[in-house]
């Protein structure tokens, strides 16, 4: 028989919930640092993410934490805060269509001028934890298996240090590695460890730069990209800040270069912009060959 001890740690007290004042702090932060966009209707999700935080900074309540996020001269804690906010959610070949057009129409030309020495450059900007650049690295090396070889080099980027750790780290849950295009899943994974996790490879892990970018401060990269994939990020920004990096994006990319966006995103108005719509959220700056199939609107 035996009996029950008592853990003798008290339980840490309730915090109180996140006042309109409070709130309103979060989101001017968010706003200032990263170009977030927060509603009220967030405010629950803001509470549940920031809850943690205090708690594991031991912190009384959200006005004691948000005082010493607002007082920090390093930055750190604001930092940490965006990290908190921001929300990663991505999966390899995600949104297929992009990586068909890829294939058929855009890295096919690429592939061939960096057989005859010349120099190919692509970005995910808001990489999250790596699956997007990492498909992309697969796909060219499916294309070119002697790429590494070549001058072809992935930049992703993403604002939050800690989803980069693990973006640069390439190792993820074997139900993260399935229903990839054959031979990917193949080819491009290996087992690490008893717990079943699985590791991009080398090879594919060579071909990829990761680098912490805030897309709304200066861009230090002086070359020009041929293609650029920011998917699934201006749709957290609003709509000043969405129209600011369009521009942003002709300018980085290379005359007849390719911008993919997210499936709810749009660059509006697209008259005047420099790009022509390609396909689904699939856009070309403007000096490239036009596909005369492509939808007009």
């Amino acid at each position: 028989m035996s009996a029950e001890i008592a853990d003798p740690r008290p339980e840490a007290p309730a915090l109180q919930s996140l006042s309109d004042s409070e709130f309103r702090r979060v989101a001017a932060i968010a706003s200032q640092d990263a170009g977030l966009m927060i509603s009220d209707a967030k405010r629950m999700m803001v509470q549940s993410r920031l809850s943690r935080r205090v708690r594991a900074l031991g912190c009384a309540d959200f006005a004691t934490y948000l005082a010493s996020v607002e007082t920090d001269p390093s930055g750190e804690e604001r930092r940490a805060l965006i990290s908190v906010l921001t929300t990663n959610v991505s999966s390899f070949f995600r949104e297929s269509h992009h990586f068909d057009m890829l294939r058929s129409t855009v890295l096919p030309p690429l592939i061939d001028r960096a057989k005859s020495g010349g120099r190919v450059r692509l970005w995910s900007a808001g990489c999250s934890s790596g699956q997007e650049p990492y498909s992309i690295a697969m796909l060219i090396l499916e294309l070119d298996p002697d790429a590494r070889a070549r001058d072809v080099r992935i930049l992703a980027s993403d604002i939050d240090p800690a989803i980069l750790s693990k973006a640069r780290a390439g190792a993820y849950r074997p139900e993260d590695a399935v229903n990839l295009p054959s031979p990917a899943g193949r080819r491009f994974f290996k087992s690490v460890g008893a717990d079943g996790m699985v590791s991009v490879t080398s090879d594919v892990r060579s071909m990829v730069s990761f680098r912490a970018l805030n897309l709304h401060s200066d861009w230090p990269m002086k070359q020009k990209f041929d293609v650029i994939f920011c998917r699934n990020v201006v749709i957290y920004f609003d709509g000043d800040r969405q129209r600011s990096l369009w521009p942003r994006f002709h300018k980085a990319l290379s005359q007849g270069g390719w911008l993919f966006l997210g499936h709810s995103e749009r660059i509006h108005p697209i008259e005047g912009s420099g790009f022509t719509l390609q396909g689904v959220t699939a856009y070309r700056r403007d000096g490239g060959t036009p596909d005369p199939n492509a939808p007009r609107r």
